[in-house]
């Protein structure tokens, strides 16, 4: 998988290998990135939930306005039907009927080009002196739900990877799919599961996508720090490069996120800040960081006081190598109204995951020994000796 990109932000930066969201889809990991708030705390658990205005003013673009920054977001907002465009800087998306692909001069472009332009021209129209917060939202590699080819890569990328042969993950064998609870078995995880994964074929088409949407994003990146160093304000932009959620890949016989398992949750995280001296980096960290945490970072590094509602932490003191009281778990939550997605609850600990299946009567429980147990295959709440 080539991301060359990417692997310089984390040559240059810091890498933290154990970062996570709270609840792993887009709409509400999206409203956790932008208010450093759990769910429960700013209340989108649906696609139809607006931020609330008072949260807003409380986000991290909201807060750097205030202070004086021109914002600019391009890409996927996603939380809620009514973002509000002007705080944001909100570039729209040019209209259209595919997902992936948009009509821009006459040219039919794939979404990941536009929003790398759109970043681009931000970058470069951006006053001299100005202080700005450019957000880039990138789809890739997100699916095109049931779509015959999910992961629709831009033309110039088909060829790539066309000689790989992407191994199965783990647990993808029919065993681990039979010991789900029935909830799981004919779950929406399944059906997406049925449409890019089930069958050997169908799973390297859609995994070489896959990969060529990610190389795709890759370039993209390297584009907009190619306009930073152009507009002569590189070495003054700090850059963070995250995701809204994790992801199955088959796992488990399924697709989609939505759960406390570690393909779920687990997202990249790179924070590449050109002031940090070079001796501090290159270096990966071991720290849990959430999602939350992004905005009280940038708001920390912006130099300006952090809402009383941020729930998580700056990320700076391990980024400067101090090593500071840290946390040794968190609170997961998914409560999304789905028929097809069992809601659920948690606690991740650094040796350990604790998930409750809260629809079911009585509530089922998971406990696994990350340690000795990786994969999370053998629950132990039901095992008297960790009750």
């Amino acid at each position: 998988l080539q991301t060359p990109e990417m692997d310089r932000l984390a040559a240059e930066g810091v890498w933290f290998r154990n970062a996570f969201v709270t609840t792993p889809i887009c709409c509400t990991s999206r409203a956790s990135i932008l208010t450093g708030m759990h769910a429960r705390s700013h209340g989108v658990h649906e696609f139809s939930n607006n931020l609330p205005q008072a949260l807003f003013e409380a986000s991290y673009p909201a807060t750097l306005r205030r202070a004086g920054y021109r914002n600019g977001f391009v890409g996927k907002y996603g939380v809620g039907p009514n973002p509000p465009a002007e705080v944001l800087g909100l570039v729209p998306m040019p209209p259209g009927r595919e997902v992936f692909f948009r009509e821009v001069d006459g040219e039919r472009r794939h979404v990941t080009r536009i929003t790398g332009d759109q970043a681009v021209d931000f970058i470069r129209a951006n006053p001299a002196g100005q202080p700005f917060c450019l957000s880039v939202s990138f789809d890739a590699p997100h699916s095109e739900d049931y779509a015959r080819r999910p992961y629709p890569p831009e033309p110039e990328y088909e060829e790539l990877y066309k000689d790989v042969t992407v191994p199965p993950p783990p647990l993808a064998d029919c065993e681990h799919y039979e010991a789900l609870p029935e909830f799981l078995k004919n779950s929406e995880g399944r059906k997406r599961w049925g449409v890019r994964f089930c069958t050997p074929q169908f799973y390297q088409e859609s995994m070489r996508d896959v990969f060529r949407m990610i190389t795709g994003v890759d370039a993209a990146i390297g584009r907009i720090r190619q306009a930073l160093e152009e507009a002569g304000v590189a070495d003054n932009t700090v850059i963070v490069l995250m995701g809204d959620n994790g992801i199955f890949y088959g796992e488990r016989g399924l697709a989609g996120k939505w759960y406390a398992y570690e393909e779920s949750i687990r997202v990249p995280l790179v924070v590449y800040d050109p002031a940090l001296p070079e001796n501090l980096r290159g270096r990966a960290l071991n720290p849990m960081a959430l999602n939350i945490d992004l905005a009280p970072t940038l708001l920390e590094r912006a130099g300006i006081p952090r809402p009383e509602t941020m729930q998580g932490r700056s990320l700076l003191p391990l980024a400067r190598g101090e090593s500071p009281e840290w946390r040794h778990d968190w609170y997961f939550e998914h409560l999304f109204r789905h028929p097809l997605i069992p809601r659920s609850e948690g606690v991740r600990d650094t040796g350990w995951t604790y998930i409750r299946w809260i629809d079911e009567s009585p509530v089922m429980e998971e406990l696994y020994d990350l340690e000795h147990d990786p994969h999370q295959v053998r629950n132990l709440a039901g095992d008297p000796a960790h009750a």
